[in-house]
């Protein structure tokens, strides 16, 4: 697919732009009603393609459990090996800017997979929950306060720390707008032992120097958007004389780990990133 039709919809679904102008300017930039709409599928998440592991794996133990966020009871989807007779570390799943939906919860079973007790939140819950239309879901991140939705992941963290089996050490991963969450626990978060950001948006650099625990950032050669962002950020780091990992993945385009986008996924980046999170997780939490 064309540079320009992926760049639009990243565009679109970063600010405020409307969907009927979103469809237009699709429309005059692909020549036509016809071929925006063909477009469309392929530029949009398409959750039928979300699981990669069967929700009911006989390997795994997955449920929706609530656990109390600083205002609100907040929703998770839950999963872990089913057959461990020892402590497992945990690792808290943070969503993209559309919410708790299906592609967030497969990964979780990844990680479960991986040998992890893996929490995915619904962040928003405060708002009733993720809605399964996506531009609902996307206005709704919107409305969000970031310091209190901040509060309610550290809860998470906090919430699978103090499970019984949990070995007591936590990290996370968040992709997008959860990856700029992971950026954020990194910052502020107590109980916390890694974080892993997938191009998310870096924190500043009084926040960066309170970052003390082991760092694993992924970002995507061709988003500009969030990668101004690394030069400031790299150098904060530098400066504080944290410990971190940051990976660059040429030619490939923000949420390129998202399977359920097949404009925007490449197998290959989402592999080698998932299998670099894995790694360095599992040597930050044993």
């Amino acid at each position: 697919m064309e540079q320009k039709f992926i760049q639009l919809y990243d565009e679109y679904t970063h600010s405020t732009m409307s969907r009927r102008t979103f469809i237009d300017r699709l429309t005059r930039l692909a020549g036509g009603t016809t071929a925006a709409m063909a477009l469309l599928p392929l530029l949009e998440n398409n959750y039928a393609r979300a699981d990669t592991i069967a929700k009911d794996d006989a390997r795994i133990i997955s449920e929706y459990v609530e656990y109390p966020g600083g205002e609100s009871v907040i929703r998770a989807y839950l999963a872990k090996p089913k057959d461990t007779s020892a402590p497992l570390p945990g690792v808290v799943i943070i969503h993209e800017n559309k919410g708790l939906h299906p592609h967030i919860e497969d990964v979780a079973r990844r990680a479960a997979l991986a040998g992890f007790i893996a929490l995915a939140p619904d962040g928003l819950s405060p708002l009733g929950g993720t809605p399964d239309d996506q531009d609902k879901a996307r206005g709704m991140i919107a409305q969000l306060d970031g310091e209190k939705t901040r509060v309610d992941f550290e809860a998470a963290v906090t919430y699978v720390t103090k499970r019984e089996d949990c070995n007591g050490k936590v990290g996370c991963v968040g992709f997008c707008w959860g990856g700029a969450m992971a950026n954020q626990l990194a910052a502020h978060s107590q109980d916390l032992a890694a974080a892993v950001a997938f191009y998310g948006r870096q924190v500043n650099a009084a926040d960066a120097a309170r970052i003390k625990i082991p760092l694993q950032l992924h970002y995507a050669g061709l988003d500009d958007r969030i990668n101004q962002g690394i030069p400031d950020y790299r150098e904060a780091l530098d400066a504080s004389g944290a410990r971190y990992e940051l990976h660059m993945y040429e030619g490939v385009n923000h949420a390129f780990h998202n399977d359920a986008n097949a404009a925007r996924y490449d197998a290959k980046a989402a592999q080698l990133a998932w299998e670099r999170t894995v790694a360095f997780l599992k040597q930050a939490l044993v």
